[in-house]
């Protein structure tokens, strides 16, 4: 069983996303917040796997529960489920650790396959997503990167996760191993400085790294 926690500050959309969870048989929806304070409390006493995770809340705000989430209880996966459709929340969320970004009006079976994904430890971004991501991107200038090198396998692998390859695809893809898969996506997380697939998917589009390679 997959268990959801819900964080949105309006009660009808925190009810119907519960009506459309509980026709899943892998999810348990575990509790419902209306900020981001009580998400964390929540998930403190509650372990949810997933928070279906509102940006724009009283009190605090989606982004910040989700900076303090990662700082806190990394093992808790978040999506972010939103009505803003803005370039730079997204990426925002996207770095802060979200492993997706959906928006209120998705359809129910990428709601699903996004949440499942999220429970793996994966990314699963729409391609009209990834291609708002790609877009913010501009060119880096030379010496903003100079510090940064991945190698060519490494850039396969990122391009592979953007888009949405689970590692087991991937393995089998280049004719790899899994655990060679995640030493790379090790690799990757330290050079970038970020520790998800989300975050590295978003500074390295940001950088201009993932532009090139995709």
């Amino acid at each position: 069983m997959i268990k959801i926690l819900i964080a949105d500050d309006h009660l009808i959309i925190r009810k119907g996303l519960r009506l459309i969870l509980e026709t899943e048989d892998d999810f348990e929806l575990v509790g419902e917040a209306s900020d981001g304070n009580e998400a964390l409390s929540l998930c403190k006493k509650l372990k949810p796997d997933v928070v279906l995770m509102d940006l724009r809340m009283p009190n605090m705000d989606g982004l910040t529960a989700i900076e303090k989430l990662r700082a806190e209880q990394p093992a808790v996966a978040v999506v972010i489920l939103t009505t803003f459709n803005e370039d730079e929340l997204m990426l925002r969320g996207l770095q802060s650790g979200a492993r997706g970004y959906l928006l209120k009006d998705t359809d129910r079976n990428t709601l699903f396959d996004t949440i499942r994904a999220a429970a793996r430890g994966e990314t699963l971004l729409k391609p009209e997503i990834m291609s708002r991501v790609l877009s913010q991107t501009s060119r880096p200038k030379a010496e903003s990167n100079e510090s940064i090198h991945l190698t060519e396998r490494e850039l396969e692998v990122l391009a592979s996760v953007a888009r949405g390859e689970r590692s087991k695809e991937i393995a089998n893809q280049l004719g790899i191993s899994e655990r060679t898969v995640k030493a790379h996506l090790a690799n990757i997380y330290d050079k970038l400085g970020v520790d998800s697939r989300a975050a590295a998917i978003a500074v390295a589009a940001q950088k201009g790294i993932l532009k090139e390679n995709f």
